[in-house]
Formats: C-alpha cells, structure tokens, sequence
C-alpha cells in the first residue's frame, strides 16, 4: 500500500469509505505542477508531528488536517479555503462530528498565517510541523527555496524576490517561528539562520541563488 495511504489508514481506519477518503485528499499531492507543496511535504508534516509529540496519539483532528492542509494547491490565495471546504465534504462524508470538522477546517485556514493563539494546542502542533522544513539541513532547505520558486515561476525575478523576502521579514519579526515549546526547542535556532540566509541571497546582486537549475 501506498506508504502515506497506510499511515492514514492507520489514523482512521482501513474500511473501504476510509480508504476513499484517503485517497480523494492525498490525489493531489501528485499533481505534476507541485514541485514543494507534494508528496514529500506531507510526509515531512507528518514526521515532524511524530517528532513533536514524543509518539504520544495525536488529536484526531490535527491528522486530518495535517492530510487536507494542501489538499488543493495553485498557488492560488484561496488554496488553503478550498483545501478546507475539500476537507469539510470528505470527512462529513465519512459520517464524522460536525465540531470535529469544524476543528479540521479551523486547523487549515490556520495555516494562512500560521498565528496560533496561546493555548491552542492543536493548532501549534500543524503549524510548527508545517514550519519545520524552515530548520531543514542547508542543503534541503536550499531544495525547498528552489522549489517554492518553481511553483512561483510564472512571476518574474524581481517580483518574485521582493514578495518572498517581505515574507520571510515577517516571519523574524515574531518573537518565536513556533507555538510549541518542543518546536522552539529543536528548530527555532536553526530555521532563524535558514531564513536570515535565504533573505541574503534575495536582497544580494543577483538574487538568483535559490532559483532551479535546469533539471532540477
């Protein structure tokens, strides 16, 4: 079985309307035109809740939302929306709880801005797994920076650098990149420098650094 399929199954159940479920969220983690937001992320996001939670279960509804965060993604501003509203048909579908699916959707849209409110437990563990590839090794966070300039390659250069850097200067500004304790612990030192580095090689002469190569 497919191993991001299995470790949903494993989540929610291997009955055959699980199983759909499953699918109808992961298809579009395959699509050609992803070149970061794929298959390889989900698996990052979900390695990382496993790290952040010690093994403890995870809530039901951060798995969910983990699966359906990029459900749907064109680099479009309403990516996250849809990715919700894709999320809030399938799991009313598998028969689940209305609050439980309204967890799940608050959980994505969470993931616009990843400002999580203190004592929101729920919503530090996705959006600090979702930010963990911000402390990858260099090398793999450099893949990541050209491949999110990949998704974004119908803008120009210029645009594309100024747009990317006044994000990541948004980020710094905050007095920590993540919500939960254990994701400030392991990762806040490493993904400062990442990012502060990567704003460098926007701002530096030619800002193509992180740009992909042919092939690549």
């Amino acid at each position: 079985m497919d191993p991001l399929l299995g470790a949903w199954t494993s989540a929610v159940g291997d009955g055959p309307r699980a199983v759909a479920a499953g699918q109808v969220l992961l298809a579009g983690y395959g699509q050609p035109h992803r070149r970061y937001h794929d298959r390889r992320h989900l698996a990052e996001v979900l390695e990382a809740l496993r790290t952040l939670s010690s093994g403890a279960a995870l809530p039901a509804a951060v798995v969910y939302a983990a699966y359906a965060h990029d459900a749907v993604y064109d680099g479009a501003p309403d990516d996250e929306r849809r990715s919700a509203d894709l999320a809030a048909d399938v799991l009313t579908g598998l028969g689940l709880p209305a609050t439980l699916v309204e967890e799940v959707v608050r959980l994505v849209l969470l993931t616009v801005s990843h400002e999580v409110d203190p004592g929101d437990d729920a919503g530090g563990l996705l959006c600090d797994a979702d930010l963990a590839v911000l402390a990858a090794p260099p090398e793999r966070y450099r893949r990541y920076a050209q491949d999110v300039r990949a998704e974004y390659a119908h803008v120009d250069d210029a645009s594309f650098r100024s747009g990317r850097a006044a994000v990541l200067r948004r980020l710094l500004e905050r007095p920590h990149l993540y919500a939960t304790a254990e994701g400030r612990r392991r990762w806040e030192a490493a993904a400062r420098r990442n990012v502060e580095d990567e704003i460098s090689r926007l701002d530096g002469p030619s800002g193509d650094a992180d740009r992909p190569r042919a092939g690549g």
